[in-house]
């Protein structure tokens, strides 16, 4: 595997296995690598060759009172994990290099990044917009893999990509989960035993919504009264946001119709999580994935 430091190689590095006609995969990530983004690299090298992983911890998608500073960072362990997965190139830019002095370009998707997390994190996906569509600029993948536990990041970037005819596919992969049933994040790592204990609340919550819609329920109140109910019994448990949206448009729902998101965000102690799950509705029956 090659490190890449610099945005002229890796160009250059792509440039050279699109002449080739290779089916270049990009996944993009901020390192303290994890099952869940293992998960994408493996998609990743089943369609494509060469794969591309980003290691950017992007400064422009966190607030001043955020945790960039402390973000998790394991770039040894992150590098020796992706040359076991043969990874072909690990591109890993520094901030001046990817923000050269006078940069003032940002990239906003309106109607989409302005709600939920971008409500609650002013200025969050025009970081991650602008550091996505500069990835996607300099190694030109036919393929880009992203999680769906980030399913509101998810659904911009597939905007933008679309807006902007990029040619890349995004790839929206599954959440992937704990056996207890948190879903896998970097920023789990903050999280003492008592706090991590009550985090499955979050996907406890999501479990009482599942039973309630299989029961018949469909009334998106009714639904966010029974993820309150758990998210509130759990001492340490601050709930942000509970929503229940239109997939597409990212707007609230009365009732549950077509496909569906419920987004929750919460903090336990100084750590902020979130989670989902996607509701889809074929032939009058509504399957809920976690």
């Amino acid at each position: 595997m090659e490190i890449i430091r610099t945005i002229s190689w890796m160009s250059q590095v792509a440039r050279g296995a699109h002449a080739k006609e290779r089916i270049v995969g990009l996944v993009p990530t901020m390192g303290a690598l994890h099952e869940g983004h293992f998960s994408l690299i493996r998609a990743a090298r089943s369609e494509c060759s060469p794969v591309v992983v980003s290691i950017f911890v992007n400064p422009k998608q966190f607030g001043p009172s955020e945790d960039f500073k402390k973000y998790p960072r394991a770039f040894e362990a992150d590098r020796a994990a992706l040359e076991n997965l043969g990874v072909d190139y690990l591109f890993a830019p520094t901030p001046e290099e990817m923000y050269p002095r006078g940069f003032r370009t940002t990239v906003a998707v309106e109607g989409l990044n302005e709600k939920l997390e971008g409500r609650s994190r002013p200025g969050h996906f025009q970081g991650v917009t602008t550091v996505v569509l500069k990835l996607l600029e300099i190694v030109q993948p036919n393929r880009a893999y992203f999680g769906r536990k980030d399913a509101q990041q998810a659904r911009i970037i597939r905007q933008m990509a679309l807006d902007l005819n990029l040619a890349t596919q995004i790839v929206v992969r599954p959440i992937l989960r704990e056996p207890d049933g948190l879903a896998l994040s970097s920023r789990n790592v903050y999280l003492n035993a008592d706090e991590r204990r009550a985090a499955t609340a979050l996907y406890r919550s999501l479990e009482a919504a599942h039973e309630e819609i299989a029961a018949g329920e469909r009334t998106a109140a009714r639904l966010l009264a029974a993820i309150r109910r758990v998210i509130d019994s759990e001492p340490g448990v601050a709930l942000d946001y509970a929503e229940i949206v239109d997939a597409e448009t990212l707007e609230p729902v009365v009732s549950l119709r077509g496909e569906c998101l419920i987004l929750l965000a919460a903090t336990l102690g100084k750590t902020r999580l979130i989670d989902n799950a996607l509701i889809e509705q074929s032939n009058g029956n509504f399957r809920v994935t976690l």
